[in-house]
């Protein structure tokens, strides 16, 4: 079934009427409204980022889902909940001022996130968690306490985060204890750190981890700002991070290949020392970064070091990247 919704008209009403296996499409304009997806195989697009715009309004879902760790009365843009739900997409529109994440996914198998731009929304920008096959795909995504774009808990399955382009959040992108994930052609500039893939144990989480997951081809440049610095400032709930381009924390099995990491340079305190760090997490429950490949990446223009390795070099694999400074010095395969 195929249903437009024209401007004035309720983007709730169109989605619970046109059941499973619909495709939703609103027409230009703003909407003022929050939705929730609640059938399996619905595609909900507009007619392109800018042209079509969803924001806060008085019309929330009865019983909607609340975003995970947050209050009772954050309301996020669009959300897509349930255990039994598979096969949702969400794409061609802006999601923008709201109190909780841009886009929310959890418990859904089958979800994908293309040419959205998640604007300005306090918390995340799109945010999928403990669901399977993501992909966030073509976003732009700005303005976010935490991530712009943002897998957490998402069990090894064929995740794909490509071609987004992230700025101004505590996080372009973070990969939060998720595994299978590929982090392909990303543009990460503007944010405390621009991709982040973190193994840490959480009190009353499920289990997580991140393990076998490529990181290639990512422009991580310019970010600076200072996370982690406020009580309730950007990212507020970890440690001061600032000027870091690729954190590696805890991870095992990851590739890392042909990324560009330049000019990024700390505007605040900072747990990581370098634009790219490879670090263990098992202080927090974690583990140690074993068995990666780090191969043909440019680490260039960075303070105070291009990268910080602390790992074992002997449980990984490094050749052909070029960088000016780090830490060892005398790391095997980089080069200036």
């Amino acid at each position: 079934m195929r249903r437009t919704v024209q401007r004035g008209e309720s983007v709730q009403r169109a989605l619970d009427e046109a059941g499973p296996g619909a495709h939703v499409t609103l027409a230009e304009g703003v909407f003022a409204e929050s939705v929730w997806i609640r059938h399996s195989g619905v595609t909900l697009s507009g007619a392109g980022p800018g042209r079509t715009t969803l924001e806060p309004g008085e019309a929330v879902p009865s019983g909607v889902p609340r975003l995970h760790d947050a209050a009772e009365d954050v309301v996020s843009g669009v959300t897509v909940y349930g255990g039994d739900l598979a096969g949702v997409r969400i794409e061609e529109l802006t999601v923008r001022g709201f109190s909780g994440a841009g886009v929310y996914a959890h418990s859904v198998a089958g979800v994908t996130v293309r040419r959205v731009e998640a604007v300005d929304n306090a918390v995340w920008g799109v945010y999928l968690r403990e669901s399977t096959g993501c992909r966030i795909v073509d976003c732009r995504a700005s303005g976010s306490q935490y991530a712009g774009a943002a897998l957490s808990f998402c069990p090894l399955s064929d995740h794909l985060v490509a071609g987004n382009e992230c700025h101004t959040n505590a996080f372009g992108v973070f990969v939060d204890n998720s595994s299978g994930v590929r982090a392909l052609r990303n543009t990460c500039h503007g944010n405390a750190v621009g991709m982040l893939l973190l193994n840490q144990v959480y009190e009353g989480e499920p289990p997580g981890g991140v393990t076998d997951c490529l990181v290639a081809g990512n422009d991580l440049y310019g970010n600076g700002l200072a996370a982690g610095a406020e009580p309730d400032g950007l990212g507020a709930a970890g440690p001061p991070m600032s000027g870091v381009g690729l954190g590696l924390i805890g991870v095992r099995r990851v590739s890392v290949v042909d990324n560009h990491i330049h000019g990024n340079h700390p505007g605040g305190e900072s747990v990581m020392g370098a634009a790219f760090v490879m670090g263990s997490s098992k202080d927090w429950g974690g583990d140690d970064v074993l068995d990666t490949h780090v191969l043909w990446n440019r680490v260039h223009g960075n303070t105070p070091l291009d990268y910080q390795l602390g790992v074992d070099p002997d449980r990984q694999v490094f050749a052909a990247n070029t960088a000016d400074k780090g830490d060892p010095a005398d790391a095997r395969g980089w080069t200036r």
